[in-house]
């Protein structure tokens, strides 16, 4: 009995044991599973955490290039990152003085601090001080070597990032932020592309998590960012932008103006200029002294809101981000669209009254001829700039037809150009449109569009009829050269035909010459032009004690038998003192844009025989002959010619000529001959102010100062000076020819009043 008893006793602590050695095995076979293999990779990372320490190394940026290829816009340049590795240092203690007190001499810290640092014995890896320049750089490694120190301090390859032209294109390329991350613009925008891989620096900690010395050290090399070549060019940017600061200037513009030049069959923006802009070099800075004028004025607690706001204005690309009526610019849209729906042809007639009264508006719709054009053509009507004509055109469409085109021409979508911020057109939609809007809009009121969208459409009318894309980079490069992807310079679709394209073309052509939009007129050019003076209406409402304020602006393109770039120029609220229309206004700098960039492309010059009258000859060479030797060469070209100096003596020599030879001097103008011992006082003359002078007396007025002019723009009876290529007070010499554009100031815009 005893021994059944302890079998059965036995053989439950058997099978207790069992059990306990079955749950036991068990328990450690779910906490193998659960640390080996679920939480496996999670233990191993920290465990690889706790045993190195790895660093980040900025691979170099890639190269932002103009559409030349040579020029660079942005670029990245080695600077370097100051380290310290205090555990090489700590049980030295004159050479932590040493590295101290020389250190924050050169790189200007508290000596204190850096002493404190060196003292860290558990460290190789202390960073001091990022972005030293070369300079900087050499003097550490003077310093260095005069001390004899070859551990303790390193130098650790980083970059920096620089914009060669300052201010230049700053709207479109954007800049970076200090861990050279892309923050505005381009910058921004192919911030993937230009930033490449960043590379490691891994260095091996001991038991106690103290860094190893730098041989066991491992470095995986940085790749290096893509190159962006852009369709930008240095030079045309350069030309929009030195003419769009004189219109500032010239008409006292309070908010700011685009300028934009687009290659009309592809779509590459030549240029693309903003105002105002800044250094993206030192982005933070406000350049525009209205903008500090005003933050100036304001109390003490509100200037740190007031200036990060003034920031972004100034960041802000104008051209891209922000929404304007068009005004009568769009009349260009408005046309095409009815010329192809074949409702009218350039010759239909329609009579202009001077106003229109719609159902629910409490004034006539006025055209900005109050007394009304009577009855014209198509072509004169644009060329009149006269909105009964478009109105009517609108109201033949329909509002189907008439939405149908405007989304056709892009104007109901964003356009997708590679910039960041592009903002989205408001209008009325097709449901809600009603008569009153579908005929405000024909002359383009009471609508937002971007005006790169404006300048797309344009193109559309220029090209052919086809809609392109918007682009300001050409191709994507690799650090070996090879092109990793191009832009897409396919059209997105056809809007209009050839023959539509063709007709308004040379209306455009037309209203440059001789309508309404003389003030972009091109001698030798053929200029294809139309204005637009819109009224700032949704402003206006907020505040109706205070003046209309007005957008001028300028669209066109050439050569008329060839498109082959369009230009776009803006300027929002100029002056209402001085001047408003978009002929004044934004025409001159239209034309002197033009008259600039052309030659630069290559557009061959066409005079017609007036022109060719009116046409300056090049001034011959005769420094160096005598006085009477000069007088026979410039007698035989039909030219007068002035002595400053000693005119006793015929045998004296020319020493210098106004103009110089080979610049251009007007027809029977004047050649002015500096000879030895001039004086630089009776020389230089001071340049008058020629704004609002018709030609004769402007012509009078140089004469007075014996300076000479040359005529760009309409010389057609009504038009004034409205921009001059010398600035006035500037001092130039006797004899020098200043350039004047002409233009007419056209209201050709009326605001509407709805009551419904």
């Amino acid at each position: 009995m005893a021994k059944g008893t302890a079998e059965k006793i036995r053989k439950k602590a058997m099978g207790l044991t069992a059990v306990l050695i079955i749950a036991g095995f068990g328990a450690a076979a779910v906490s193998l599973f659960r640390w080996q293999i679920v939480r496996g990779e999670e233990l191993s990372v920290k465990a690889m955490e706790q045993s190195l320490r790895s660093t980040a190394l900025p691979a170099m940026r890639g190269t932002i290039y103009d559409a030349t290829g040579t020029k660079v816009l942005a670029q990245s340049a080695s600077v370097w990152t100051v380290v310290l590795e205090p555990a090489y240092l700590a049980e030295n203690e004159p050479m932590r003085r040493t590295v101290a007190a020389g250190l924050s001499r050169i790189l200007e810290l508290d000596e204190n601090e850096l002493y404190e640092e060196t003292g860290d014995a558990s460290s190789y890896y202390t960073v001091v001080k990022r972005k030293i320049e070369t300079n900087v750089r050499d003097q550490i490694n003077q310093f260095m070597l005069d001390n004899g120190i070859n551990k303790g301090i390193r130098l650790i390859d980083d970059y920096k990032r620089y914009y060669p032209y300052g201010t230049v294109a700053s709207n479109v390329l954007g800049f970076t932020g200090a861990d050279n991350q892309g923050l505005e613009g381009l910058e921004s925008y192919y911030d993937s592309e230009l930033s490449g891989s960043t590379g490691r620096l891994i260095a091996a900690k001991n038991a106690w998590g103290t860094d190893m010395p730098f041989e066991y050290e491992q470095v995986i090399e940085a790749d290096n960012g893509h190159d962006l070549v852009l369709t930008i060019d240095e030079t045309v940017q350069s030309i929009l932008e030195k003419y769009l600061a004189q219109g500032i200037e010239k008409f006292n513009v309070g908010n700011g103006a685009v300028a934009v030049a687009m290659d009309v069959k592809t779509g590459g923006i030549l240029g693309l200029a903003t105002k105002p802009n800044y250094d993206p070099n030192d982005p933070f800075t406000i350049l525009d002294q209205k903008l500090l004028e005003q933050i100036a004025e304001l109390p003490e607690d509100e200037k740190e809101e007031a200036e990060n706001q003034a920031q972004y204005t100034q960041w802000r690309n104008k051209g891209v981000s922000d929404t304007y009526y068009p005004g009568s610019v769009y009349k260009m849209c408005t046309g095409s669209m009815g010329i192809e729906e074949g409702v009218i042809t350039q010759d239909s007639q329609f009579t202009c009254t001077g106003s229109v009264k719609m159902e629910g508006v409490k004034d006539p719709i006025h055209c900005w001829n109050h007394g009304g054009h009577g009855t014209t053509s198509f072509a004169e009507g644009l060329c009149n700039s006269c909105n009964p004509w478009f109105m009517h055109i609108s109201t033949l469409l329909g509002v189907n037809t008439f939405c149908k085109y405007r989304e056709s021409f892009g104007f109901t979508e964003k356009t997708g150009i590679d910039l960041p911020g592009e903002s989205a057109s408001l209008y009325h939609s097709e449901e809600s449109m009603l008569p009153i809007d579908l005929v405000i809009e024909s002359f383009g009121q009471n609508f937002s569009i971007t005006p790169i969208q404006m300048i797309t459409a344009c193109a559309a009318v220029a090209n052919g009829g086809y809609l392109v894309r918007p682009h300001v980079v050409d191709r994507i490069v690799d650090s070996k050269g090879n092109i990793v992807k191009t832009a897409d310079t396919s059209y997105r679709r056809q809007v209009i035909s050839e023959g539509t394209s063709k007709t308004l073309t040379g209306i455009l052509q037309q209203n440059a010459a001789s309508g309404t939009a003389r003030g972009g007129y091109v001698s030798g050019y053929r200029i294809c032009g139309k204005t637009g003076t819109s009224e700032k209406v949704a402003k206006h409402a907020e505040d109706l004690s205070k003046p209309m304020e007005y957008i001028a602006s300028y669209c066109g393109f050439a050569p008329a038998e060839d498109p082959k770039y369009a230009v776009l120029v803006f300027f929002d609220e100029p002056d209402r003192e001085i001047a408003t229309g978009g002929n004044a206004v934004a025409g001159p700098i239209f034309s002197a844009i033009m008259q600039e960039m052309l030659p630069y492309l290559g557009v061959e010059v066409q005079y017609t025989e007036d022109e060719y009258d009116q046409l300056g000859m090049v001034a011959p060479s005769v420094v160096g002959m005598t006085i009477e030797d000069a007088q026979k060469t410039l007698d035989d070209q039909g030219l007068y010619f002035d002595v400053v100096g000693d005119d006793e003596n015929w045998e004296n020599r020319v020493v210098e000529q106004i103009p110089e030879s080979g610049s251009m001097v007007p027809k029977g103008g004047t050649v002015v001959l500096y000879t030895s011992g001039y004086s630089i006082d009776d020389a230089l003359v001071e340049v008058p102010d020629f704004f609002g002078l018709d030609l004769v007396n402007a012509s009078y007025l140089a004469e007075i100062y014996g300076l000479q002019i040359s005529v760009n723009g309409s010389r057609d009876a009504g038009t004034t000076v409205m921009m001059q290529g010398t600035s006035a007070d500037d001092k130039v010499k006797q004899g020098t020819v200043i350039t004047l554009t002409f233009a007419e100031e056209l209201d050709t815009e009326t605001y509407v009043n709805i009551e419904e």
